[in-house]
């Protein structure tokens, strides 16, 4: 079968990829020793030499499905802890000089620039936006995605992002998206995969970038590194206003962080400190007549609603290469997250006062052997422990004008998950590489509610067993083909994890088993891609009820999530880079919750049919850039019983220019939603379908400055 004539067509190719998986696995160890040389694979959207891969390096540069956006910067790196690249599963990243020239006032902006990634743009103050992938939505009742931040796990306890806005643009390097089942480094929330921000380290340098645009907005970032010998000192300062574009929508955040680090020998030492406010007010919903008559509008009886946020993160890294072959890693760190927020969803309603409090503790060991071993081209094995242990608390009061009435919720709970991960790269020749992993999770805690008194243990979730396998085989040089399956595992967040009465039994984690099937082409010079198709299955997916003061969840049944996706790299001549993706998909209710059966077959709210990405970066004299970035949905269902309509449809297009003044000193100019599309966030309480419009379009200067 030739791999690369699989038709475009996406429906058409799903159906082929989905047909031949089973036998493709089978094939794969018999073919692979026959094949030899394994090929180099550069993404189009990266101009950079990759880097000298070692004979026996399970990791050297080969057809892993990675596709890059932006410039990558190839180091000399210590041999360190195995990387991302031997997942052999869809992973995306953005680099830093992409990264940088971006216009945005919330970190989750950045993600519309990765392919497949799925963008919830509710534009009320502290509560933002969300982003998700793979068949998941952003509700936040089903929070699939794990966030680490320089390696720290910075969920909240629900699974939402509160610490992703604490990092700005132009102290990163990286942004990485990890999508599947497959990665066993990660546990809970790590449903549908993973998100690592990586933060610059060392340099000698200051980078200033002032910045002002439309709706009065404005902000200044300072990253300062400093690097002698094995020591280097990074920190950064940042803080962004912008007054909204709709009534009652002014914000500010502030950003206060640095990171540290030192090398002495086999030895690297780090820490890194990151401190976050925000605080912000919430122009509310609009109805859907009110939405598209005045949706700059804001409702007099949300003037008061709006919210502060802190959160605060400090973590100590330690690395010691113990041998050439042997490399052992420790990290121990702290979270802190306040948030306060006052909210009124609809006249129809009280305000309600929502606090939490959250402390989170955590430590990680790991080790990576890359050993010789006889008879295999590469060979390395990678093990760790991990704990993450929270101090929760949660309280809900209907207000007046944020003047508390009712105590609605009390509730104080304890969570704490155990990990353990075992995984291997197995690379019996140049064209064949392998990779099995285990994982194994246990969850303990206690549960109070403070209104009446009664505590519960956590359910008694056992021991959650965690199989993963992944494969590439490299057909020809300029083909390659990819496998994965594995398992992740959901639990209850909030109350949902205990058992409150009058609950008895002990609930079961949902089990998500997933795989993917792929292609990663590079027919001409000046074209590579891949091509993937993906399902996820899961039993007894559970969902929060966002409203609900008992803070407990739902049980949505059986799903399945399923899709393709499409990436290009076009680089047709030395001044233009550009990329497209997109993603169909479709999530569904197979099996039902006994008490919603008319769910069944119905598809899983706020998950559109189609998501598309595209960009487009000409040079056309040495001091010049402009790109192009293109950002698009299909339209969704409000709820599980698709019976109250399908809204979110949208296509922005966000247009930028740069001009390099001085080898220093750089302009730039982006006009976000150039076309002026009208783009909107839709939910349905139950009796009506409530709306958050998006912003028109919008002018953004900056001044970008290397001192």
């Amino acid at each position: 079968m030739n791999v690369l004539a699989l038709p475009l067509a996406p429906r058409a190719t799903a159906a082929a990829l989905l047909r031949v998986f089973p036998s493709l696995l089978l094939l794969l160890p018999l073919h692979a020793a026959a094949q030899s040389g394994a090929p180099v694979f550069v993404p189009a959207a990266v101009r950079s030499e990759p880097e000298a891969p070692m004979r026996a390096d399970p990791e050297a540069a080969d057809a892993t499905p990675r596709f890059d956006i932006g410039r990558v910067e190839v180091r000399g790196r210590r041999r360190g802890p195995l990387s991302s690249g031997l997942l052999l599963t869809s992973i995306d990243a953005l680099h830093r000089d992409v990264i940088a020239e971006q216009s945005t006032q919330t970190t989750w902006e950045l993600f519309s620039l990765v392919p497949g990634v799925l963008l919830t743009n509710y534009n009320q103050g502290t509560t933002s936006g969300k982003v998700a992938f793979r068949g998941f939505n952003g509700e936040g009742e089903v929070n699939a995605v794990k966030l680490l931040i320089d390696g720290v796990p910075s969920n909240s306890n629900n699974g939402n992002m509160p610490y992703l806005d604490g990092v700005f643009p132009l102290e990163l390097e990286s942004v990485e998206v990890v999508r599947g089942t497959n990665d066993a480094r990660h546990g809970l929330h790590n449903i549908g995969g993973n998100i690592h921000l990586t933060t610059r380290q060392g340099g000698n340098d200051t980078l200033v970038r002032l910045g002002a645009g439309s709706f009065g907005s404005h902000d200044v970032q300072v990253a300062k590194g400093v690097e002698q010998g094995g020591v280097s000192l990074n920190l950064f300062a940042g803080f962004k206003h912008t007054d909204g574009w709709r009534q009652h929508s002014a914000s500010d955040r502030k950003v206060l962080s640095g990171r540290w680090s030192v090398q002495d020998g086999g030895w690297a030492v780090g820490m890194t400190a990151r401190y976050f406010e925000h605080e912000a007010q919430e122009p509310g919903y609009l109805t859907q007549a009110d939405a598209q008559a005045d949706p700059e509008q804001s409702y007099a009886y949300v003037s008061t609603d709006g919210g502060r946020r802190k959160t605060g993160q400090l973590a100590l890294h330690l690395e010691n290469q113990v041998t050439p072959e042997l490399t052992a890693t420790g990290r121990l760190y702290y979270n802190r997250y306040r948030d306060d927020r006052w909210v009124r969803f609809s006249a129809a309603v009280s305000q309600q006062e929502r606090w939490t409090s959250e402390d989170h503790t955590g430590a990680q060991v790991g080790w990576s052997w890359r050993p010789r071993v006889g008879g295999l081209h590469a060979f390395a094995l990678e093990g760790g422990l991990d704990i993450e242990s929270q101090d929760n608390q949660s309280q809900r009061y209907t207000t007046v004008e944020r003047v508390r009435g009712t105590q609605t919720r009390d509730q104080s709970y304890t969570l704490q998950t155990t990990g353990a991960h075992l995984q291997a790269v197995i690379q019996p020749t140049a064209a064949f590489k392998l990779v099995p992993g285990f994982r194994v999770d246990q969850v303990s805690g206690r549960f109070t509610n403070g209104l009446t008194g009664e505590t519960a243990d956590v359910n008694d979730y056992g021991t959650i067993r965690q199989p993963k396998l992944s494969a590439v085989w490299t057909l020809r040089p300029e083909a390659s083909l990819y496998a994965n399956w594995g398992r992740t595992f959901q639990i209850g967040t909030e109350a949902a994890a205990y058992k409150v009465p009058p609950r008895t039994a002990d609930l079961k984690p949902s089990i998500n088993e997933g795989w993917e099937l792929g292609v990663k082409f590079a027919p001409l010079p000046w074209l590579d891609g891949r091509l993937a198709g993906w399902q996820q299955t899961a039993t007894d997916e559970v969902r929060r009820r966002l409203n609900d003061p008992s803070g407990d969840s739902d049980n949505i049944g059986a799903t399945r999530r399923r899709g393709v996706d499409l990436q290009l790299g076009l680089h047709p001549s030395s001044t233009v880079d550009a990329w497209v993706a997109v993603t169909l998909q479709k999530a569904v209710i197979v099996t039902p919750d006994p008490a919603a059966p008319a769910t069944q077959g119905k598809e899983i709210d706020h998950v559109p049919h189609r998501i598309l990405h595209a960009g487009l970066d000409w040079s056309p004299l040495a001091r010049w850039k402009f790109t192009a970035a293109v950002q698009g949905q299909s339209d969704y269902y409000l709820e599980r019983t698709n019976t109250t309509g399908q809204f979110g449809a949208c296509t922005v297009l966000n247009l930028g220019a740069a001009w390099q003044v001085t080898p220093r000193v750089k302009l730039e100019a982006q006009l976000r939603n150039a076309t002026d599309r009208s783009a909107e966030y839709v939910w349905h309480d139950g009796t009506q379908s409530l709306h958050s419009p998006g912003a028109p379009r919008s002018l953004s200067l900056a001044l970008s400055a290397s001192l």
